[in-house]
């Protein structure tokens, strides 16, 4: 049961649509700077991508929630990795001697396996979501999902028309600009030999992460124990241990002092307590409030009568209250345990069923599993430190989702070209066609994180405190599933298709040679 006050509902909304407007303005100033003229076709898209999925989710009645936003800013970072996806290929193109229209049908059609894999890992999490989630996270995967189909249209359709439209009229097509002409051009850094290195990195950051969950835990919303909170604002600036001690004062049969976290501006509170949880009583929510008031009404410079601590007054006082009973908080917390843990499993399924090698599979299961526990982990080790609110609730779980959907997405582009390398180049060695994969999608892993990780930072810093919290783990996420599918996923997969036999019995064979 949640109640959210006029006023704090439109300040969320308001900072919330701003700080989105103004990140999807950058993504577009980011792709025109990158690809020129081709950037704004895929700005074009872009838009009408947006426009899409609004106007579907208008049709449906969806309620836009935190993890609906979540949603829209990874279908964004989706949209605008398969236009890059297809430019970086159609750059390939032209490089190696081919027409601007024989280029651009090529890098559509080598495109299209990558994009469709990645879109397809990420609809398997919506799907399951929407079988599993609820409340909030069911937005999200119903945004996800509608956002993967949209973003597929306009990236490989709309984008596409406009190309044969400017071909037609024999228009000038760009794709570079002269600063980023060659930014990762013929990159030949050996991700092989580095793998020892990049798994020590991953391994000291699983350890600090399991670390910090071991001793100091998680910061628990009432989503997953159940409670009742309230965001109360007052009319001057209040410290969170005069408000603990105000209500600490209390002296009311079986009433523990609750817990008390600055929420927004230094005027505002969020109050947790699970005083009488178990009871279903109306009147207890009104007992709450009362018990509230006698603790806080000493703090308000100006005095207040109780209507209007509660309900009157929409600017002061009580904002908004929620209340999760003990039994739905077990139920989220079991479905959204089953959610990620389907997740992983059904994305290990796909990739191993569709690249016919379970390595490719297990590897992308293990760097998806080091993305979600530093995730867990950056969160536990910072709730205390950071300056705003970082509980691990529903929509927590859907930054973790959104994080894993946006890994596997990066990872299976990289996959994709190591299968490609391997049917092109049978005699080539693991390592080869597997550094020669990563080195030739790079340009696409930094634009796609560089746009996605614009579009957080954006909405971070104008976004709101009440969001802080949930975009900081999406930023983290970023981080460690751009690092994961670079450094770790492939030389995994490498390990598991024991490269390093095949190199050594070539070696062997070699100096036979030799020595015959």
């Amino acid at each position: 049961e949640q109640v959210v006050g006029p006023s704090l509902g439109q300040e969320s909304v308001q900072k919330g649509m701003w700080s989105m407007v103004f990140a999807f303005i950058l993504v577009l100033i980011y792709m025109v700077f990158f690809y020129k003229k081709a950037g704004l076709v895929a700005d074009v898209a872009l838009i009408v991508n947006v426009f899409f999925l609004f106007g579907v989710l208008a049709c449906l009645g969806s309620v836009l929630t935190l993890p609906g936003i979540a949603g829209i800013v990874l279908t964004l970072g989706m949209a605008v990795d398969s236009n890059v996806i297809i430019f970086e290929r159609i750059k390939e193109e032209l490089r190696s001697g081919k027409g601007l229209r024989p280029a651009i049908d090529a890098g559509y059609k080598n495109a299209y396996s990558a994009i469709i894999d990645g879109n397809v890992t990420t609809l398997i999490t919506g799907i399951v979501l929407i079988i599993l989630g609820t409340g909030p996270v069911h937005s999200f995967a119903v945004t996800l999902c509608i956002g993967i189909l949209t973003s597929l249209f306009t990236s490989i359709f709309i984008s596409r028309l406009i190309f044969t439209r400017m071909l037609d009229k024999e228009k000038e097509i760009s794709f570079t600009t002269k600063l980023t002409e060659n930014f990762l051009k013929d990159t030949h850094f050996d991700f092989i030999k580095f793998r020892k290195t990049a798994y020590i990195i991953a391994l000291i950051m699983i350890v600090i992460s399991v670390g910090s969950l071991a001793f100091k835990g998680l910061n628990l919303g009432i989503d997953f124990k159940g409670g009742r909170n309230y965001i109360v604002r007052f009319d001057q600036d209040v410290k969170v241990d005069q408000v603990r001690e105000a209500l600490s004062n209390v002296n009311v049969e079986g009433w523990e002092t609750p817990e008390v976290k600055t929420y927004g501006p230094n005027g505002q509170v969020k109050i947790t307590t699970k005083y009488k949880i178990d009871d279903n009583n109306p009147e207890v929510d009104s007992e709450i409030q009362g018990i509230l008031y006698k603790g806080l009404n000493g703090l308000f410079s100006q005095s207040i009568t109780a209507d209007q601590f509660s309900s009157e007054d929409e600017t002061i006082g009580v904002l908004s209250t929620q209340k999760v009973g003990a039994t739905i908080a077990s139920d989220v917390k079991r479905k959204s345990i089953w959610a990620i843990a389907v997740s992983l499993v059904l994305m290990f399924a796909y990739i191993a069923i569709r690249f016919r090698r379970w390595q490719y599979g297990l590897s992308a299961l293990a760097a998806l599993t080091h993305d979600t526990i530093i995730m867990l982990g950056m969160y536990s080790l910072f709730f205390n430190i950071l300056p705003f609110t970082m509980e691990v609730d529903q929509a927590f779980i859907a930054a973790v989702l959104t994080i894993i959907g946006y890994s596997i997405n990066a990872t299976v582009v990289i996959f994709d070209r190591v299968r490609e390398n391997t049917t092109l180049h049978p005699k080539a060695t693991w390592r080869e066609n597997i550094n020669n994969a990563v080195n030739s999608t790079l340009t696409r892993s930094f634009n796609t994180s560089g746009s996605t990780f614009v579009v957080l930072l954006a909405i971070f810093f104008f976004g709101g405190d009440t969001i802080r919290g949930f975009i900081f783990s999406l930023l983290v996420g970023i981080l460690a599933g751009t690092f994961s599918s670079v450094f770790l996923s492939s030389p995994i997969a490498y390990n598991l298709l024991k490269g390093h036999k095949q190199e050594k019995a070539l070696a062997e064979a070699e100096e036979d040679g030799k020595k015959k």
